[in-house]
């Protein structure tokens, strides 16, 4: 049974507290690698860390909002004039994720990425329907977050791995459900203890703990509240540049 390698790209939330990058994670199996989510920085995150960008197999979208996909637009000029790409990439996210990424392109850089030398495959990921990308099976699920957008969490299984990633959202009861059996659980913490409906707290999630079934847990898209009680959390938090095999 091969192991599966998770970089922590960007572990900060939208206001890149005390300097963290963006949300990013990078899921490489043996012969797949997915980039979950990615935010503004994650390009220079890459190549601060000396992650190949041309390794990416396929990019999973939870939300649509910049920390999470506004990267999109700097790899793809990457792959076009840096490091010329031939084989496809596939782009999954919630519905409408062709035309939303299309546009961010388009108003970041013009026509610029429109004569791509590679063939976008773009994947609508509806909730509760599995979907295959690249050697992967992935589960979404609608989690609570915007108000306005799908928003969602993913299960990944990837060389007998399971990680689940809960993109931003508030606490969902089906995020304890689907935690069962997983290795690694990519959980949210916004805050420490603020309570909102949209993003977890430190201290709800310590509340139910016990039920997560998730062998190992990783708090990551830290905010300001949650860094000034660092010393007071008792879960493992996530760090950029961090390195685990599963």
């Amino acid at each position: 049974m091969g192991k599966v390698r998770v970089t922590f790209l960007g572990t900060g939330d939208a206001f890149c507290p005390a300097g963290l990058n963006q949300s990013a994670y990078l899921v490489q199996g043996k012969d797949t690698t997915i980039l979950l989510d990615c935010g503004m920085t994650t390009l220079a995150a890459m190549k601060r860390y000396h992650i190949d960008p041309a390794s990416v197999d396929a990019i999973v979208l939870s939300h649509f909002h910049g920390d999470h996909y506004g990267g999109l637009p700097s790899l793809l000029l990457q792959y076009k004039h840096l490091q010329p790409r031939k084989r496809p990439l596939i782009v999954a996210g919630p519905p409408g994720v062709e035309e939303r990424c299309t546009h961010l392109c388009a108003e970041m850089y013009a026509d610029a990425l429109q004569t791509l030398p590679f063939h976008i495959e773009y994947v609508e990921m509806e909730p509760g329907k599995q979907h295959a990308v690249g050697l992967a099976q992935i589960l979404a699920f609608q989690v609570p977050h915007t108000q306005f957008d799908l928003s969602l969490g993913v299960a990944i299984w990837l060389d007998d791995r399971k990680i689940l990633y809960s993109g931003d959202s508030g606490w969902s009861e089906d995020l304890a459900a689907y935690t069962q059996g997983a290795d690694l659980f990519i959980c949210e913490c916004t805050f420490f203890s603020t309570q909102l409906a949209t993003h977890i707290s430190y201290r709800h999630l310590a509340g139910v703990k016990d039920s997560l079934g998730a062998r190992r847990i990783l708090l990551t898209h830290l905010g300001e509240e949650v860094l000034a009680h660092r010393n007071d959390i008792q879960l493992e938090i996530a760090e950029d540049g961090m390195q685990i095999e599963i």
